[in-house]
């Protein structure tokens, strides 16, 4: 998990992010960024998560929970 900031950053086409940063409040927020996220939590860390569970993340550092 030690490059998830710079991974999320990249998907959410930022030069950083915070834990406390909302989701929703990214320009690039939408369907296809869910997607890349769903992608990036399976193929790098291993770990199923739906569009539901990333929507109900809110902020980074829920998403970093999961």
């Amino acid at each position: 998990m030690e490059n998830f900031d710079e991974e999320m950053a990249e998907i959410l086409e930022v030069d950083s992010v915070n834990m406390d940063d909302q989701l929703s409040a990214f320009d690039c927020w939408d369907s296809l960024t869910i997607l890349s996220i769903i992608a990036l939590a399976s193929e790098t860390y291993h770990v199923t998560i739906s569009a539901a569970d990333v929507n109900g993340a809110v902020t980074v550092g829920g998403l970093k929970a999961l």
